[in-house]
């Protein structure tokens, strides 16, 4: 056998490998974020339930409760992970905002509906933030892999590209501001 011909196999060899890892990560960035949406859509079934728990306490925050049920829709209907990750910044903000009018009725912060949605929604909220976390970390390990030489050659034949991270929102960037 020529030195060429071991050459070609072994070249083949290197890129069928580095395809099928590719393909592989591709795969472990698709369930994470699939992750990330089944709970976000938990998240997004309690909303419903929370804004209705609301508004029978809170007839004259119609705008609020308006902005949740807007931010909730436009999630439903983003189609990519880069419209979902921004639309959900935005529904984090909302229910922000929904939250904060909870604080000044007291009989609603004591109701057990209430409280039984908030903590359930929590809850979803820390397994939100542990999917993400998973996601970003997967999401790194192909993007590193599909920019790094000579890999990265299989990947733009092939057409792989990179994949967005969650970040952190604008608001959660700033200092909080702790007042006794």
């Amino acid at each position: 056998m020529s030195f060429a011909l071991i050459f070609l196999v072994l070249a083949a060899l290197w890129a069928l490998i580095t395809y099928n890892n590719f393909i592989t990560l591709r795969g472990r960035v698709d369930n994470a974020w699939a992750q990330i949406d089944v709970q976000l859509k938990r998240r997004f079934d309690l909303i419903p339930n929370l804004v209705n728990t609301v508004k029978g306490y809170a007839q004259h925050e119609k705008e609020t409760l308006e902005n949740v049920t807007a931010a909730r829709t436009k999630y439903m209907s983003a189609q990519t992970p880069d419209e979902k990750i921004k639309a959900n910044t935005e529904l984090g903000g909302a229910l922000g905002r929904l939250f904060a009018v909870a604080e000044s009725y007291p009989d609603l912060k004591a109701n057990a509906s209430f409280l039984d949605l908030q903590e359930q929604l929590k809850n979803t909220e820390d397994k939100i933030g542990f999917s993400r976390q998973f996601y970003n970390d997967t999401a790194m390990k192909y993007n590193i892999g599909i920019a790094k030489a000579p890999a990265a050659i299989i990947a733009n034949v092939f057409g792989f590209k990179g994949r967005s991270y969650f970040e952190a929102e604008e608001e959660s960037r700033q200092s909080v501001e702790v007042k006794f």
